[in-house]
């Protein structure tokens, strides 16, 4: 299936989600769900997979069941629709979304384990790749993205208060994004060169990961 753009009606689909979070309300609109937005989003990571997914890793359209077991919000299903090329979290992804709120990107580390938070910070700790990673993480803000993650509200242990990178090194995940209002590029093919593009912008900063963060060897929590 080629990708043409996600459905009529699938931004209607998750208002009516955020609405009601039921099962009812899934099973009644569970034929939207699949045509408008899963469909197309597995179309999509097909056709960018070639070239982002080579020596990268592969490509999933994640499950919409939340994981509630130990969650206080109880709802079923998740209110966006996501989709990855990873090797391992972590470690660079190329990432998508559509929601409610209309189409999101993203890229870098957003979940870092111990292992891999350390490799991150002996990495930053250095002037080569430290100071590469500042330069690739000005570009992106330059281009329009926003750059965030889970930080620590002091230091980290080990690091000087007047390091150059203090505050990169007090990050505990790191990733860059960026997103688009519904609007009706999101129900063209054109959207699949607006994915293609940011993916582009976001390149450095997942090869930065992968080759200095790199897949954890501690099992996913």
């Amino acid at each position: 299936m080629k990708f043409s753009g996600f459905g009529e009606y699938a931004v209607e689909f998750y208002d009516g989600l955020l609405a009601d979070n039921s099962k009812p309300y899934w099973e009644d609109n569970l034929k939207t769900y699949r045509e408008d937005v899963r469909a197309p989003m597995e179309a999509l990571l097909a056709e960018l997979t070639p070239e982002f997914g080579t020596d990268f890793g592969a490509g999933k359209v994640f499950r919409p069941h939340r994981d509630v077991r130990f969650a206080k919000d109880k709802s079923p299903y998740k209110t966006h629709c996501g989709a990855v090329i990873e090797q391992g979290r972590g470690g660079g992804a190329y990432y998508v979304q559509i929601s409610s709120e209309g189409l999101r990107v993203g890229g870098g580390c957003f979940h870092l384990q111990s292992d891999q938070l350390a490799r991150f910070r002996q990495a930053v700790d250095t002037d080569v790749h430290g100071g590469a990673l500042e330069r690739i993480l000005a570009k992106l803000r330059k281009s329009g993205w926003q750059i965030t993650g889970d930080t620590l509200r002091t230091k980290p242990r080990g690091f000087a208060d007047g390091h150059p990178r203090l505050e990169l090194l007090k990050h505990r995940s790191l990733y860059a994004v960026k997103s688009w209002d519904p609007d009706d590029t999101l129900h063209e093919r054109a959207c699949l060169d607006r994915v293609r593009t940011a993916w582009r912008q976001v390149r450095d900063f997942n090869e930065w990961a992968r080759d200095h963060v790199g897949v954890s060897e501690k099992p996913r929590r």
